[in-house]
């Protein structure tokens, strides 16, 4: 496994997605983390959004367009820079992110 996975997976597990990305980040001192040549955080690169390495499209990009019906074929013709392992690699890096999330809507408490 990478070493993103083994953080995220057995450091990071019981913490919100806020505190492990902000703990990753920590833990290489702000040197740039690959996850499967394909996605890469670097805190000089669009201020260390999680991009598809080589580019400066980020991953939140793609997971936008994908959520509106977008298809692997449109996306990669909109960016010619992508071939579908670049967007596998983003659902999965997304995937990785929510994997041990216990709740994705915040509560709302009514009075």
């Amino acid at each position: 496994m990478t070493f993103w996975f083994n953080l995220i997976k057995l450091k990071y597990k019981n913490l919100s997605l806020r505190e492990r990305t902000l703990n990753v980040f920590l833990a290489t001192l702000g040197k740039p983390l690959s996850m499967n040549n394909h996605i890469e955080i670097n805190p000089k690169i669009m201020m260390g959004k999680p991009i598809i390495k080589g580019t400066r499209i980020p991953v939140y990009l793609i997971l936008n367009l994908l959520a509106a019906g977008y298809t692997f074929e449109r996306i990669i013709k909109a960016y010619p820079d992508l071939t579908k392992k670049d967007i596998k690699a983003a659902l999965g890096y997304a995937q990785a992110l929510t994997k041990y999330e216990q709740e994705i809507v915040p509560r709302i408490v009514m009075k």
